[in-house]
Formats: C-alpha cells, structure tokens, sequence
C-alpha cells in the first residue's frame, strides 16, 4: 500500500469535547461521513465506551475501574486488552501513564497533540484542528491496522480528560 516510500494516510476527526454531552458519538471521515460510533454508559459502574464500525460491530471497549482512589481505563481492541492508562499519584496536578505493549506516545498527548509509535515506527498523529462544523482531534493513521488502537488511545484520553475536569469541579464545589 505505500509508493515511493510514501505512506498512504487517512485522516479521521473527532470533535473536541465530545463526551460531556450525551455519551453518544461519532468519528468522522475527511468526507464528513461516519466511520465509527462511540455509545458511553454513564450510569454503569464501571463506566464503559464501546467503539463500534459501520456494521455496529463492536471494535473496541474502554472501561474505567477505580483502584485505591486512582482511576484506571482499560482498552480493550478486538476482545484484547491492548493499552491501559491510570492515573498516578500526585499532590501538585494530575498525571497519568500510558502503559501499552509495544506502543509509545510522544509529545503532548493531554493538549492532544502528540505522534503514536509501535515498536519505535510512527503510525499516528493526533493535533488539534479548528473547522467550521467545530474544534475538533485530526487523527492520522499511517498504520492501516492501528487504526483502531488508535481511535480507541484517542478516545481514551478524551474520557481521561472529561472525568478529570469531572472530579476537579466534583471537589471544587465542596
């Protein structure tokens, strides 16, 4: 699939702050078409988001468990747990560590602005861009079969994030 050692590229977009809404959303392509569908259950514990193709087939699964105070998301792809991200222990601000076989981020992955490796090999690229249908994440995958891995990472840390701004005015209004 690749020509001249260039590689071929597709570029998916999720809107910035998806998940504070209804827990229900899609991922789009570069013609505005929807690739996948994200459902969240809210009201479960654990809380969990399925990723879900075109056909409604479950791709992916994130979960959140809470272990000692610290919350964890497990992501699931294919039925197997491929990344995991917790949040660590910190008196000053939050901090959370991406733990994954093989799989390493590099750059600013909480301004969302960050590379995937596998295995030391970029095959994504996640950066903020603004539209006119909304701010949104441009996801670049080099990789065709880390897609999903990668919607999935990004996804994540979007969950990451709005549980985050949850807890913070959660004990900020006490």
């Amino acid at each position: 699939n690749e020509t001249k050692g260039e590689k071929i590229m597709k570029k998916l977009y999720i809107k910035q702050k998806v998940l504070s809404l209804s827990g229900k959303f899609t991922v789009k392509d570069q013609q505005e078409n929807d690739v996948y569908y994200v459902e969240g259950s809210f009201m479960k514990i654990p809380k969990t988001f399925s990723i879900l193709n075109t056909s409604r087939n479950e791709i992916a699964l994130i979960t959140k468990k809470m272990f000692s105070f610290l919350p964890k998301f497990f992501v699931e792809v294919n039925g197997k747990e491929v990344l995991t991200i917790k949040k660590e222990f910190s008196f000053l601000k939050a901090r959370y560590s991406i733990d994954a076989a093989g799989i390493e981020v590099h750059g600013n992955w909480w301004d969302m602005n960050f590379q995937v490796l596998q295995h030391g090999e970029v095959v994504g690229q996640v950066s903020k861009e603004w539209f006119t249908w909304g701010d949104s994440y441009q996801v670049e995958i080099w990789k065709e079969d880390m897609e999903a891995i990668i919607i999935s990472l990004v996804i994540a840390i979007d969950c990451v994030k709005a549980d985050q701004a949850a807890s913070s005015s959660a004990t900020a209004s006490i």
